[in-house]
C-alpha cells in the first residue's frame, strides 16, 4: 500500500503560530490583490515517488519524503509537492518487485491524478541509474518523470541530497522536460536514463552520461537543455507492465563477466538455474574470453539469448558476427543491457527481433 500525502506553500506557513491570524486578516484586506496574483502564481503539481537511499538518509535513519520537503522549503517556489511513499530502503536492498511498485505507483497517479505535471523518484545513488532505465522502457507518458539521489548522507559536511532534491523538483517543473523520457537529476546536470551511468564510488560527480553527453544543466533555479534523446522510450515504448504485477513474471536475465581465464561454469550455472537471457560484460573489443564462448554458443543453441555488452565505459559493441552471440548491445552498460534485454523477452524471443529493439532503444 502506498502512502499519498499532498504538500504545498500552504502546509508551511499553517504551523506558524500566533502569526496566522495577523496573516489570515491581510488577507481578508488584501483579497482582490491576492486573487490577481494568485494566477500569476500558479504552480506546477509535482509527484515525489520515494523510495529510500542516501538522499533520504539522516544519521537518525531514511526519512519521509514530507520531512525531506520540510527541511527544504524553498523548494516550495517551484512546485506544490504531492507524495507517495513506496519503500524506505537502501537502494543496494531493491528487487525487481520494488521497481515494478514504483512504476505501478507513477501508472496510478496517471490515472487517478491527471492535474500532476511530472514526477520526481528519489532512491538510493546505487540503483538510481537502474531504475531511471526501467522506468524510461515501461511507463507510458510525456509527463517528466526525474530520478535523484545523493552520494552523501544528509547532515554530513557538503552534502548533495538537497540541491539534488531540489534540482530535480525544478527540472521535473520545466515544460521542456515533457517528451524527453525519464530523466536523471545530480551534481546539477540533466542525464537521459538510456545513456547515464553512475561510475564512482563516492564523489558528487560520479554520473556521467560519457560518450554522448548530458541533455542540459541546472543553473540560476533553472533547467536548460540543449539536446533531446533520439532512441526509444516512454510513450514510444513497446513494452509496458500489463499483466505482471510480481517480479517473478519478469524474464530472467543475468549478466556474466569476462576476464583472464574465467570459468565457464558461471555461465553453465546461469543456464541451468534458469536464465532465459544472458549479457556478456565482454572485453572492450565485444568478445568473451576463449573459455566462456563455447558455452555461450551451447546456450543460444537451447534458447537463451545472449547480448554483447563492454566491461569498460565507452564505445559501441557492434552486431558484427561470432562464435558464440551476434548480439551487440550498442552503447548501452551490461546492467542497461540486462534490463533491456529482460524487458524485450516480454515479447519476443526472436534474435533477430531482439537486436532490432538494441538497435532502437
Amino acid at each position: 500500500m502506498y502512502v499519498n500525502s499532498r504538500y504545498h506553500h500552504n502546509d508551511a506557513r499553517a504551523r506558524r503560530g500566533p502569526l496566522a491570524g495577523v496573516f489570515a486578516l491581510v488577507v481578508i484586506l488584501f483579497a482582490p490583490l491576492a486573487a490577481a496574483s494568485a494566477t500569476a502564481q500558479d504552480l506546477p503539481i509535482i509527484k515525489i515517488v520515494a523510495t529510500g537511499g542516501t538522499i533520504a538518509n539522516t544519521p537518525d535513519g531514511r526519512i519521509a519524503p514530507e520531512a525531506i520537503i520540510e527541511a527544504l522549503p524553498e523548494v516550495l517556489n517551484y512546485a506544490e509537492l504531492r507524495t507517495v511513499d513506496v519503500t524506505r530502503v537502501g537502494s543496494s536492498t531493491l528487487s525487481w518487485q520494488e521497481f515494478i511498485d514504483t512504476a505501478k505507483a507513477i501508472e496510478q497517479t496517471l490515472a487517478e491524478e491527471p492535474e500532476v505535471d511530472g514526477f520526481v523518484v528519489t532512491i538510493g545513488s546505487n540503483t538510481s541509474e537502474d531504475m531511471a532505465y526501467f522506468l524510461n522502457l515501461v511507463v507510458d507518458t510525456d509527463k517528466p518523470i526525474v530520478v535523484t539521489a545523493a552520494q552523501r548522507q544528509r547532515t554530513t559536511m557538503s552534502e548533495d541530497a538537497s540541491r539534488n532534491f531540489l534540482d530535480a523538483v525544478i527540472t521535473a517543473a520545466t515544460p521542456e522536460a515533457s517528451g524527453m523520457g525519464v530523466l536523471l537529476v545530480a551534481n546539477e546536470q540533466i542525464h537521459a536514463a538510456r545513456d547515464v551511468a553512475k561510475n564512482v564510488v563516492s564523489r558528487v560527480d560520479t554520473w556521467e552520461s560519457v560518450d554522448l553527453g548530458v541533455l542540459g544543466l541546472i543553473s540560476g533555479g533553472e533547467a536548460y537543455f540543449y539536446r533531446a534523446p533520439t532512441r526509444l522510450h516512454t510513450s514510444g515504448s513497446e513494452f509496458s507492465l500489463d499483466g505482471i504485477e510480481t517480479m517473478d513474471q519478469l524474464p530472467k536475465v543475468e549478466i556474466i563477466y569476462s576476464y583472464v581465464d574465467a570459468s565457464p561454469a558461471i555461465v553453465e550455472a546461469a543456464v541451468e538455474d534458469g536464465a532465459d537471457g544472458i549479457i556478456v560484460a565482454t572485453f572492450l573489443t565485444g568478445s568473451a574470453h576463449a573459455g566462456q564462448r563455447p558455452v555461450l554458443a551451447e546456450a543460444m543453441e537451447e534458447g537463451v539469448i545472449v547480448v554483447r555488452a563492454t566491461r569498460g565505459t565507452s564505445g559501441r559493441v557492434s552486431t558484427d558476427g561470432n562464435s558464440y552471440s551476434h548480439l551487440g548491445a550498442d552503447t548501452l552498460t551490461p546492467q542497461h543491457a540486462a534490463i533491456l534485454l529482460m524487458m524485450a523477452l516480454t515479447v519476443t524471443d526472436d534474435p533477430a527481433e531482439i537486436q532490432r529493439i538494441f538497435n532502437e532503444y
